[in-house]
């Protein structure tokens, strides 16, 4: 859980870069990919980690762009987009309106009591938690992944080191 609005602004930076640098690896050819057939496509997965964002945060009297789905399951470029933008303004939502003493206020999440703490922990942990999904269905779409707590395969290969077994 959160205490200081410094630490989740520091952890939020690294994290929403890393998922936009996941989601730029993406094509428009890959968003169908899924592991099963009821399975959450790549476009869907994406998607639900942008919106999400917003769905979390205006539970909180927040005011975050909640967007529209429509169109944008068939555009990779513009999911990355509206994932940045709708990622910088939960940021700037939080950094302007709470203060480290209001982490410890509660609200209603999905029927439970959060405190704002705890809301900030969950919605990076629930984008942490999708982008390993989405890893593995570009695997298998035959995308590069990026890495992101350390070297890709292919990144190992291009500082002509063995990648890692």
């Amino acid at each position: 859980m959160y205490r200081k609005i410094s630490d989740f602004a520091d952890t939020w930076k690294y994290e929403s870069e890393s998922t936009i640098k996941l989601l730029n690896g993406l094509t428009d050819a890959s968003l169908d990919q899924k592991i099963y057939p009821e399975g959450r496509t790549l476009a869907r997965l994406s998607w639900h980690i942008t919106e999400t964002i917003g769905e979390m945060l205006n539970r909180t009297g927040l005011h975050v762009e909640e967007p529209e789905t429509s169109g944008h399951l068939r555009n990779a470029a513009l999911i990355a987009e509206v994932y940045g933008r709708v990622a910088q303004q939960g940021l700037a939502a939080v950094q302007e309106n709470w203060t480290d003493e209001s982490l410890e206020i509660k609200h209603d999440m999905y029927g439970m009591e959060w405190s704002r703490g705890t809301i900030l922990t969950v919605l990076v942990q629930h984008q942490i938690h999708h982008r390993g999904q989405m890893t593995v269905l570009m695997r298998q779409a035959g995308l590069v992944v990026p890495g992101i707590y350390g070297p890709a395969r292919e990144e190992w290969l291009k500082m002509n080191l063995p990648a890692m077994a």
